[in-house]
């Protein structure tokens, strides 16, 4: 194949020939090119194609189009991959893994849950690292491969902006018992002097004193009747609220170059912890019982829906897919990156720490049960039921409670920072490829950022309140509910039928430069995936969402959600997929023809998306030497959009 210099050269040739003068290349009155190509420039694989496409497209103005500021790469591949795991590696793995593994048969849980996770999870994985990587943009931006689901990245933005709202919460909540665990004794130990009556009268006491401290210490939630009788703010947790929120925004100062060197921090350090917590968990009497709770398979579960749905929704949400986070990261990338060897290595990695987490969790539960003479089941719990409530206890019962509290909290609040780092890195780099002026002057940038932290913390007030826990239960539930799942299945089926699936997997041969033969052959699977397995398992998850949100009530403790609450939860998750329908129907508006041409046009990638590509790979590999792809087709329209001659020259 020549090199793309001289195709252009041989093209520009060609068309000086075939017309002499601009006015036989533009069509009167309007401006745009209307020469006919010579074939479709349609996508070849699963996009259609136009004979008029070329109508879409912009005069040639002869200037070369305005420099971008430039944008941000990691510092090392280690910080990206890092970042993802820290990301990823989340509270869930701590806290609803193990439950969700023991309540559905236990060992057994494993066999649906790694095959969501072959089936779901790393499909799509791939496909959200590589579209940021080799589009370079975030997830609003990166969808001019094609227009039409623009609101894909509207949609995430919304998803992402919900979760960033509650989720420093949990920080707040990590915070207020960091600071409670550096007194002796424990104040929600039986030592304590407050709890000493309660623990004395066990036989009347329906609550333990971690619960007693979780519900009237913490939350309140005694004082509020429900979701319409928030209450006052609990001051000591808008503190704490306020810190992590002031957290957050120093360390995403200086976008990756600042959060990309913490997380060799906080990505490393709940390993530690939990290593430590095996450890001594194991030399604790009772822990082979919770981890044999933990692990007895119950093979009749298997044939439960409800197995299923918890595995692939356990799979979906540990791995943070859907709310661009990942699409944003992977977008710092050099575009020769390999991301299906980081795709392996994350989702792998992911899924084990989960899965040694359980250890950790059930081996101190385990003693907790035989200090109290009662099974297993009665203290496990899932949520902040077990990282505020049940592991607490289990911990105030050991020798040295005071060390081990402050370093099981220190891991939480790690694990919660480095997953909020994900999803703000989403919205800003979203609203950054949107302006770029915000990229390119820091004291704009700075400005944005803190007016965006502080704008959250506002809004977080209402989640400290006395009646706060049902708003944030509530926001919790719906926020990464179906809309969630509807906005995955279409980023799968717009690149798989739209974009075309054979175009996105030689765009990911194409930025793994010295592609291994194992990862051709890993191709052919994810295009399987893609095309096949992945919708018909995200169309699952969604029917049975549907089916149980409409035949139970929603629940927090024994307070039932009015209808009113339930369907304003209804309408969070139905914002975030409309926007998809939305921004839909103002790309097909944008365009001109009949309905069927409006269509057309509206998923073929713009001439701004190959630019952008181009100028990806000319920091790699040098111009005259860069290879089109022999499934694209170069048009008029791909040598008026842009100044060639000077790309060449460069």
């Amino acid at each position: 194949m020549k090199p793309l210099s001289e195709l252009c050269s041989e093209h520009l040739k060609k068309s000086a020939a075939e017309m002499p003068s601009e006015e036989a290349r533009t069509a009167p009155g309007n401006g745009v090119n209307t020469t006919p190509s010579t074939e479709s420039p349609a996508h070849q694989n699963g996009a259609l194609s136009s004979p008029d496409a070329s109508q879409s497209q912009p005069p040639f103005s002869g200037a070369t189009p305005p420099a971008q500021p430039p944008r941000d790469q990691w510092g090392g591949k280690y910080e990206f991959l890092l970042s993802c795991i820290g990301y990823c590696v989340g509270l869930g793995n701590v806290w609803r893994f193990p439950y969700l593994c023991y309540r559905n048969g236990g060992g057994v849980f494993l066999i649906p849950y790694f095959i969501m996770l072959f089936f779901t999870g790393m499909p799509l994985f791939l496909m959200e690292l590589s579209l940021g990587q080799y589009g370079a943009a975030g997830p609003i931006t990166v969808w001019k491969c094609c227009p039409l689901l623009k609101g894909i990245g509207i949609g995430m933005l919304c998803v992402s902006t919900l979760v960033c709202l509650y989720y420093n919460v949990i920080i707040a909540w990590t915070f207020y018992y960091l600071g409670s665990s550096f007194q002796s004794p424990l104040p929600w130990s039986c030592d304590a002097l407050q709890n000493i009556a309660l623990c004395a009268n066990k036989t009347n006491s329906t609550q333990s004193p971690s619960e007693v401290f979780w519900n009237e210490k913490v939350l309140g939630v005694v004082h509020s009747t429900g979701l319409s009788d928030p209450g006052p703010v609990r001051w000591p947790l808008a503190l704490c609220l306020l810190a992590a929120w002031i957290i957050i925004f120093l360390c995403m100062l200086k976008g990756i170059h600042s959060s990309g060197k913490v997380v060799y921090v906080t990505a490393t350090f709940p390993y530690f912890v939990l290593v430590v917590l095996i450890i001594r968990g194991a030399t604790l009497k009772g822990s082979l019982d919770g981890v044999a709770f933990y692990l007895t398979p119950k093979w009749d579960q298997l044939a439960e829906a409800q197995v299923w749905n918890d595995a692939a929704s356990q799979i979906f949400y540990s791995l943070g897919i859907g709310v661009g986070g990942l699409l944003s990261m992977a977008s710092y990338n050099k575009f020769d990156n390999n991301v299906i060897r980081d795709t392996i290595i994350i989702t792998i990695g992911n899924c084990t720490t989960s899965f040694f987490a359980g250890f950790a969790i059930f081996s101190i539960l385990g003693h907790m049960a035989w200090r109290k003479g009662v099974p297993v089941g009665e203290v496990a719990d899932s949520g902040p039921g077990l990282a505020f409530v049940a592991y607490p206890e289990a911990l105030a019962l050991l020798p040295g409670s005071v060390f081990w509290s402050i370093l099981f909290f220190l891991m939480l609040f790690m694990l919660g920072v480095d997953t909020l780092f994900g999803n703000m890195e989403g919205i800003c780099t979203a609203v950054m490829d949107e302006f770029p002026q915000l990229r390119s002057n820091l004291k704009h940038k700075t400005l944005f950022l803190a007016v965006l932290c502080f704008s959250f913390y506002l809004m977080g007030l209402l989640l400290i309140t006395d009646g706060g826990i049902y708003w944030f239960t509530l926001i919790d539930s719906f926020s990464t509910s179906f809309g969630l799942i509807i906005i995955t299945l279409f980023m799968c089926i717009g690149i798989s039928f739209f974009y075309g699936v054979n175009q996105f997997c030689q765009d990911i041969v194409d930025m793994i430069c010295r592609c291994p033969p194992w990862c051709t052959k890993m191709l052919l699977y994810f295009k399987a995936c893609w095309v096949v397995f992945t919708p018909f398992l995200l169309t699952f998850i969604l029917t049975y969402i549907f089916i149980e949100m409409y035949r139970t009530s929603l629940r927090y403790g024994t307070y039932v959600y009015p209808m009113w609450g339930k369907a304003l939860g209804v309408c969070m998750g139905a914002f975030c997929c409309l926007q998809i329908l939305i921004w839909a129907i103002v790309a097909v508006s944008k365009e001109s023809g009949t309905l069927k041409d409006r269509f057309k046009k509206s998923i073929r990638p713009l001439n701004s998306w190959r630019v952008n590509n181009i100028n990806s790979q000319e920091q790699h590999v040098e111009p005259h030497t860069i290879e089109g792809p022999f499934t694209v087709n170069l048009t008029e329209a791909d040598f008026t959009g842009m100044n060639w001659e000077a790309i060449s020259e460069a």
